[in-house]
Order: C-alpha cells, then structure tokens, then sequence
C-alpha cells in the first residue's frame, strides 16, 4: 500500500507562520529526521532559536565532528588476530556500540553514516573482518557530507566492498561484473536506467586489478597492475585504455542528471516521505549538480525548505529497528551505558536489523517491511527491556522522565503526567481522544481512585518507576508510536 504524499510545500526557506508554527511538534520531527529524537528540554531550547539556526547547528555540527576514535584493530591483518574467529565478533559489537554511542554524540552524522551503509551495501558476516569494518566505516564519516564522486570512487575500493562484491577476485584473467553492475545499478543511477549490459562488462575489465589480496586475509587494498586489463574498453560511448579513475569520470561526466537525480530521490524517501515528490527532487538533483556533487549543499536545501516542515510529511516514515531502540533512550533522556548501548545493538538484531550488515546488497528496504506481526510483538517487548535498562542505569531515571516530561517535579495530577507521554513520544497532531483516555488508565494503574482525587499521590511516589513503565509499555502497542 502506497502512502500517498499529499505535501504542497517548495523548497523555499521554512518561514514560521499561523499555519505552520515553529512548535514543539516540528522540533521533534527535525530531531528524529536528522537524528534520534531529542528530549524535551533539548526541545524546547530549540524553539527560543530559529528553526533555520538549529538546522544549521545540527548541519555543522556533523561536518564538524571528529572521526570516530580508531579502535587498536583498525589495520590489523589475519597475523594480528590471536583467536580470528571470536576476536572479529567481539569487534563488530564493539563498533556496533561505537555507532550507538555516536548517534546520542553526533546524531545526523551517525544517522548519515547509517544511511551511507544501507546505500553502499556491505556485508559484515560475508567479508568477516574488523579492520575492513573500521576502514569502510571512515569512508561513511569521512564523505556523508562530502563529495559524492569522491565518495563512489573510495567506497569501491575499500577491502570490504573489494571481498564482498568480488573486486578482489576481478582480473584480466576472469573478470566479475559482480561491482560493475552494483556500482550503476544500486549506487549510482539506478535499475536499468541509463547504461548496458556491455557497460557492465567493459566497466568490469576497467576495475580489473585491485584487491586486498597480499598473501594474508584481511589485508589492505592494492592494485596488481598484472590483474589489469589493458586493452581499450567502451564504456558509455567512450573507447580507451580506461582505469578505474577513468571509470568514475566518464560515469559522472556522461551520466550526471541521472546520478543526481538518483540520489536525491533516495535522500528524499528516506529523510522526508517515502512517495517522492519528483518537482522536489528535481530541485535537489540542480543544487547537487551546481554544486559538483557536494552532498553538504542538497541536505541544507532540503532541511531548510519549507517543503520539510510541511505538516504531511510528518509521522509519515516507520521506524527502523535503530531508528525506534536510539530514539528511546535520546527522548527519555536516559544516559546511556556500556549495557543499554549493547542492549540497543541486540534489539535491532532481534528486529532483523544488524549493523553494518543490511539483509542483502539491495539493503534493508524500509517503512513498511519493517512492520509485521510477529514485529510487532517484538518491539512491544522491547519497550519492557529498555525500561528494565533505564532502571538498572538509574533508579531514578523514570521517575525523572515523568518529572521532566509534567513539567513540575511535584506534579500530583496523572492526567498532566499521562498525556505529557502521549505529547512526547508520538509524532502526530491528530492523535485520538481514547488514546489519551487509555494512557490515563495505564499510569493510574491500580492506585485506588481516592488518592488522586484527594492530592495525596505526587511524582515523589514509590510507585512511579513502575507507573511510567506501564505507560511507556502502552504506548509501545500504540501504532503512531512507530512512525517518526
């Protein structure tokens, strides 16, 4: 079923007005599209700011960042390893739980970084090897707001990309179309849009020749100029003794509308809607190609635009797996811990959502696969955990949520605090009367009736911990709770 895109709003620079208020709610959504969530005081900080300025301090602050700290693996090579096979587990979890931490520090790079992983597709558990990890992930940070040319070119010849699609494996000897054909066909242009099954096969004799290959697994990129093909190849029209760098530019320079528009509709369904407004990404794919493929200029046009901030793009997405485990912890403002990060890295697993290890080369498709019954009851589940989790970090950190949250740390109505919740944690504006009637019920729990009525409960109560726990339990089965 196609969610139907009803957004009327260009891309000119978001203006607040009576019909589009910079208010709580379209803080949120800026939050979680460029982010995880925010906790309330984030929030409201932000509504003392223009919109346009907290776009732009999220912006910089993921150009900004630095890198990632580079684990003490991130060059090692098979001899480096004393047990192979268990160390390049333990790796993965402890970079998984770097990005985690990440995410909360840098959300939009973290996000970008995410994104880039399910765009150029590698599989962790099919190359098998930490350093390729770390190496392939510093092409992510390093480019998400970079240059996409130079993106493509580095991402290709990565030793994760180079084992997982074959590269290592293409020479002059026995060429693989395995990368050629990914490299237009998902990267760059797109299924059957603008090239042949002969540029693919020319493509593939120009990228003979680099492999990660030396002698040892898990080694460092190189090219065997011996593997390469030297005779002349027609790619796109355009005959000659290419190479790979030849390959890059004649794909930009013959393919270029196609590749900016590719692109632009792919940010456009994962960052705004997933039915794409072609006049909107029409405009995008003209600032990317008047900008050389700068990536920073497309994310600041579209953030900035009033078409971001229109009120039918918000709520509209499903949450990913990460997406509904981060933004748990970011919106309750709970400080995360070596568990809860690892605990969020085991949810999305147990969501079918492994880091850095997308479901096949195509990566995860998104919105509604997400969703299934048996998912369903998992997320409901988990919701149970990450409470579990708060409460194990800090006592104390429910109770403070619903402190947080009423606006009053001696608050002594259940209502404030219960509809507080729904106010939060739900995207939507329109968010039914019962919905509020049932969370009400859920927080009062089986408190008799006559201590609310008489002012004797109070957020001070013994019982809070376990009161908000049923409440966010609650709103884990609501629908609206998975969309962002």
């Amino acid at each position: 079923m196609t969610v139907l895109n009803c957004a009327t709003s260009t891309l000119a620079p978001y203006v607040p007005d009576s019909s589009r208020p910079w208010n709580r709610r379209r803080a949120a959504h800026l939050f979680r599209r460029m982010g995880f969530g925010a906790p309330l005081p984030q929030i409201e900080a932000a509504l003392n700011q223009a919109p346009l300025d907290v776009v732009s301090a999220l912006l910089d602050q993921a150009v900004n960042a630095p890198p990632v700290p580079q684990p003490a693996w991130a060059y090692w090579t098979d001899p480096d390893y004393s047990n192979y096979n268990e160390q390049t587990v333990e790796h993965y979890y402890e970079w998984s739980q770097a990005w985690v931490n990440d995410a909360v520090a840098n959300p939009f790079r973290a996000k970008l970084t995410l994104f880039w992983s399910n765009h150029f597709v590698t599989k962790y558990f099919d190359y098998f090897c930490s350093s390729s990890l770390y190496q392939y992930y510093r092409i992510l940070e390093q480019y998400a707001l970079g240059n996409f040319k130079d993106f493509v070119y580095q991402i290709g010849i990565t030793p994760a990309m180079l084992v997982f699609l074959n590269g290592a494996q293409n020479s002059k000897f026995e060429p693989n179309e395995n990368y050629a054909r990914e490299l237009y066909e998902l990267f760059t242009l797109g299924a059957d849009n603008g090239y042949t099954q002969q540029d693919i096969e020319e493509t593939a004799r120009a990228l003979t020749g680099w492999t990660n290959w030396n002698g040892v697994f898990c080694g460092p990129k190189s090219f065997n100029i011996n593997d390469h093909d030297t005779g002349v190849k027609t790619i796109f029209g355009r005959s000659g003794n290419w190479g790979y760098d030849d390959v890059i530019d004649i794909l930009f320079e013959e393919r270029g509308q196609l590749i900016a528009e590719f692109i632009c509709r792919k940010i456009y369904t994962h960052f705004v809607h997933p039915e794409p407004d072609e006049s909107i990404v029409q405009g995008l794919a003209n600032t990317f190609l008047a900008n050389n493929f700068e990536l920073e200029p497309v994310f600041r046009q579209l953030f900035r635009s009033e078409h971001f901030f229109d009120e039918a793009v918000i709520g509209v997405q499903i949450k990913s797996p990460l997406d509904y485990a981060v933004g748990m912890f970011v919106e309750s403002g709970a400080p995360l811990t070596p568990d809860s990060s690892l605990g969020i890295v085991y949810v999305a697993q147990g969501l079918d959502q492994f880091p850095f290890d997308p479901v096949n080369v195509a990566g995860w498709p998104g919105n509604r696969a997400w969703i299934s019954s048996a998912a369903l009851a998992s997320r409901w589940q988990a919701m149970d955990y990450f409470t579990y989790l708060m409460h194990m970090a800090d006592e104390n950190q429910l109770r403070s949520l619903a402190q947080t949250l009423a606006g009053d740390p001696d608050a002594n109505d259940p209502v404030l605090v219960a509809t507080s919740f729904v106010d939060h944690f739900l995207p939507l504006s329109d968010i039914a009367p019962e919905i509020y009637e049932r969370a009400i019920i859920t927080f009062k729990a089986d408190i008799p009736p006559n201590y609310y009525d008489e002012g004797l409960w109070n957020l001070h109560w013994e019982t809070i911990p376990w009161q908000v726990s049923l409440l966010l339990s609650f709103l884990a089965k609501v629908p609206e709770m998975q969309m962002t």
